[in-house]
């Protein structure tokens, strides 16, 4: 049976398809090729991850900074923990002191996938360099590192094998999922006016993430390709196609655009855009959209992806290519207000 994914991810038709699998040659260390992996497979996962990073030096500690040098204008929120070691993984946010129910609310999600660092640095550096010029205007929320366990580990999934960037619509969370999404759903905004989920595309999706979920799935795997430049995934029901192009415009500036007909196997619907069903998908991106869509479902959201192994990157421009997106999408939904 053909397999059919989206944006690397099995749907239920592969799953079926799983057991219909023989003669799979092995392409990950972990299970038997073409069959599903048992519990003890995905224990065999869990003791083989090796710590890479840490997450207080990284990301707690740039937070406290922000804290205590933006005293009027932002402040740190403790939304959760991360209940297999709550003293090590808090979870965070950060907020507009400065609240206001008639203001555009932005939300910022970094880190979803842990591996994909500009996602959580973009998010911080946006914080210490661009927020306060932005706080008299809009609502700024940022969750800077949803996955910390994975960021240390510098896995894309969580520490229960599952994909937080598949888990935000009801009865499929995560846990890091269910507790940004409980602590969204408590401020009580009733129109999301933006949405940037920052994210990478990286070589080690094509000989490490990707692989080993095809091998839990059961699944044959064949590689990927893997775009060189920076690109957006919107959401094929609200595409938005002005606000993509207004990002791209944006992040141009910063670093190189995929210019690919096809991008991990969908079409280019504009330079560097492609569209998915995000919402249906579960991805971050849909967050805003799915919590407003009964109002007006006319959020602007976008994930981002950014490519950190091309040479013609550096850290710094992957995280001011974040950045970028970031005042670029402000802008967009600025302007479109002053109509």
């Amino acid at each position: 049976m053909v397999e059919r994914i989206i944006m690397g991810y099995p749907t239920e038709s592969t799953e079926e398809a799983a057991t219909e699998t023989t003669e799979i040659p092995r392409f990950y260390p972990i299970g038997i090729p073409g069959k599903p992996w048992t519990d003890d497979d995905r224990n065999e996962w869990k003791a083989t991850r090796k710590y890479h990073r840490s997450y207080k030096e990284e990301v707690l500690t740039k937070l406290d900074k922000i804290s205590s040098s933006s005293n009027d204008v932002l402040e740190v929120v403790q939304y959760g923990a991360l209940s297999h070691d709550p003293q090590r993984y808090p979870l965070y946010v950060v907020k507009s002191k400065n609240w206001q129910e008639n203001k555009p609310t932005l939300l910022v999600t970094g880190g979803v996938h842990g591996y994909e660092t500009s996602g959580v640095q973009g998010a911080i550096l946006f914080l210490e360099t661009q927020a306060a010029n932005y706080t008299e205007q809009v609502n700024i929320l940022v969750a800077p590192c949803v996955s910390p366990w994975a960021y240390e580990h510098i896995e894309r999934w969580n520490a229960d094998l599952k994909d937080p960037n598949r888990s935000f619509k009801k009865g499929n969370e995560t846990e890091e999922s269910a507790a940004l999404i409980s602590y969204i759903e408590s401020l009580n905004v009733k129109e999301w006016a933006c949405h940037l989920d920052l994210h990478e595309t990286t070589d080690t999706d094509e000989t490490e993430f990707m692989p080993a979920k095809h091998a839990e799935a059961g699944l044959s795997y064949s590689g990927e390709v893997i775009p060189d430049g920076f690109y957006l995934v919107g959401d094929s029901e609200v595409p938005q196609l002005e606000f993509q192009k207004a990002i791209i415009s944006g992040v141009e500036k910063v670093t190189h655009i995929v210019t690919d007909d096809t991008i991990i196997d969908e079409p280019a619907v504009s330079n560097g855009v492609i569209l998915v069903p995000s919402v249906s998908l579960g991805l971050c991106g849909s967050l805003s959209l799915g919590l407003c869509r009964d109002v007006n479902g006319g959020s602007f959201a976008t994930t981002t992806e950014v490519y950190p192994d091309s040479p013609r990157a550096t850290d710094e421009i992957c995280n001011a290519a974040q950045v970028a997106a970031i005042v670029a999408g402000i802008e967009h939904v600025l302007g479109q207000q002053r109509k």
